[in-house]
């Protein structure tokens, strides 16, 4: 056991933001069979957010949806740049009090890019 403050903890709950990633698809979907890259790829950008931003529930935008699908189910994008907006969740029936909306950021090169946190 540590000695000194024990409630130091930081929780997901307590902070909206917004932060730009890389997601290298290619080493989530190698080895995977061509009928079923695509929704793997789809499995690993929610299995992804979902660690990242510490919630559940991970919403994934269109354009994300279609850019995935852009080349078909055999052929997805080795790398792709996202943008995940942890926000509060409105609906008062629901079981989580935040969500993650993960969407589309287009790039021209990859290369040099790190995580970033946005200001909205």
């Amino acid at each position: 056991m540590s000695k000194g403050k024990a409630n130091n903890k930081r929780s997901a709950l307590a902070e909206v933001v917004t932060r730009e990633y890389t997601i290298h698809l290619h080493k989530r979907v190698f080895g995977v069979g061509f009928k079923h890259r695509t929704p793997r790829a789809i499995k690993a950008v929610r299995q992804f957010a979902e660690k990242a931003m510490g919630t559940k529930d991970v919403r994934i935008d269109s354009q994300l949806n279609k850019t995935l699908w852009a080349r078909g189910v055999k052929s997805v994008p080795h790398r792709i740049r996202v943008r995940l907006s942890r926000r509060r969740n409105d609906s008062e029936d629901s079981a989580e009090k935040l969500y993650t909306l993960v969407t589309y950021v287009p790039v021209a090169d990859f290369k040099g890019l790190q995580t970033q946190t946005v200001d909205e």
